[in-house]
This record gives C-alpha cells, sequence and structure tokens, in this order.
C-alpha cells in the first residue's frame, strides 16, 4: 500500500488533511513514498516533484529544502503518535484498560500507515540539528505517556514491573516496528495486530487476570 493509497484507508485517520494547498499535500505524499521506497538521502527533490507530477521549481514555492519536507512529515507524524497515546492515557479504567487501549490503537496506526510510520520513525537521523532536537523532544513525550501508566499499574499492584524506564523502551519499540514490518498481502489486519500487541503487553507487565 502506497503513502497515497494510505490517505484513503481510513478519512477521519488521515494524517495529512491539515497540509494545504493541495499542491503542499501532494508533495508530502510524493516524499513519504520516495522516501520509503529509497531512503532520504537517495531521494532527490527532482524524484519528489516527479512523483507528485510536478516540476522541480514548484516545489520550492511550498518547501524550501529537502530536510523541510522530512520534518513536516516527522512533525505531523509524531503529533498524531503523542495524541493517540494520551487519549489512551486519559481514558477510561484502570492501569491495564489503558495500557491495552493505547497499544492497540498505536499499533493499529503503525500497521494501517506502515509506510508513513516507516519514514516517521526511521529517518530521524535525517533531520537537522533544530529539527531533531524538536522531534526528539515528542518523542519523550510519548515515553512519558507509557511509562506513566506503567507506574499507575505498579502503584495499584495490576502490574509486576521490577524496571519500568526499560519496560517503556520495550514497549514503544516493540509497536514502531510494526511499521518495519507489515504487509497488507499478509494474514492479520491492522485490528488484529493491535490486538495481539495489546495481549502480548500486559503480558510483558505482568498484568494480573481479572
Amino acid at each position: 500500500m502506497s503513502a497515497a493509497e494510505e490517505t484513503e484507508v481510513e478519512a477521519a485517520d488521515q494524517p495529512w488533511g491539515e497540509v494545504t494547498p493541495d499542491a503542499a499535500r501532494r508533495l508530502l505524499v510524493a516524499a513519504v513514498e520516495a522516501f520509503a521506497e529509497r531512503g532520504y538521502h537517495a531521494t532527490t527533490t527532482r524524484d519528489i516533484a516527479g512523483r507528485a507530477g510536478m516540476s522541480p521549481a514548484a516545489l520550492y514555492i511550498h518547501y524550501k529544502t529537502k530536510e523541510e519536507l522530512l520534518h513536516r512529515i516527522s512533525r505531523i507524524g509524531h503529533d498524531k503518535a503523542l495524541a493517540i497515546l494520551r487519549t489512551a492515557a486519559d481514558g477510561p479504567g484502570g492501569a491495564a484498560e489503558r495500557l491495552a487501549a493505547a497499544v492497540q490503537s498505536f499499533v493499529r496506526w503503525h500497521a494501517a500507515h506502515h509506510t508513513t510510520a516507516r519514514v516517521v520513525q526511521y529517518e530521524l537521523d535525517a533531520l537537522g540539528d533544530e529539527h531533531r532536537t524538536e522531534i526528539v523532544a515528542l518523542r519523550r513525550q510519548s515515553d512519558a505517556a507509557v511509562r506513566d501508566m506503567i507506574n499507575d499499574g505498579v502503584r495499584a499492584g495490576e502490574f509486576d514491573v521490577p524496571d519500568v524506564p526499560g519496560t517503556t523502551l520495550a514497549v514503544l519499540s516493540l509497536c514502531i516496528d510494526v511499521a518495519r514490518w507489515f504487509n497488507v498481502a499478509g494474514h492479520r489486519t491492522p485490528d488484529e495486530v493491535g490486538a495481539l500487541y495489546a495481549d502480548l503487553v500486559l503480558r510483558m507487565v505482568g498484568a494480573r487476570k481479572p
């Protein structure tokens, strides 16, 4: 599934709706496809413009550099990821219910939008220093959202976790890696993978059976 097709999977979950005008959005979609396929450094602005059906000169009307395009993609993707985790963290239920909801929705997004998520999660080092610092700060907020849910479970006696920071890192790494391997031709849907991973994470934290 291409980045263009991903934008049509579910309109309400479409990550580029806030990008205007349409030409700027088309360039972002084209950049995601190119970065996912060839990698950031091997992609040229001509590659991106060609995929968008535009001239290289037209790209610079909307984005000053290729790195600015990557930053825009990364910022929107990380904002979305953080919003997913915070929504679950602020939701109803105990720590186990909230952590399961967070993992399920987080994994589902990484599977349903795996092309976009691969660029968002794995091209961080291609960003300039200022933009990388900004994105790292967002990643730390995502880490904090998961860590707080695990700590809540430990305090409530729902979880048995000797190393909360290490377990938080393991949970996030497990979820994010879905973007690397997920294939729409596989046997599981994004919802099914999300449910599987939610169960695995609850086992990881030693969640007590009701």
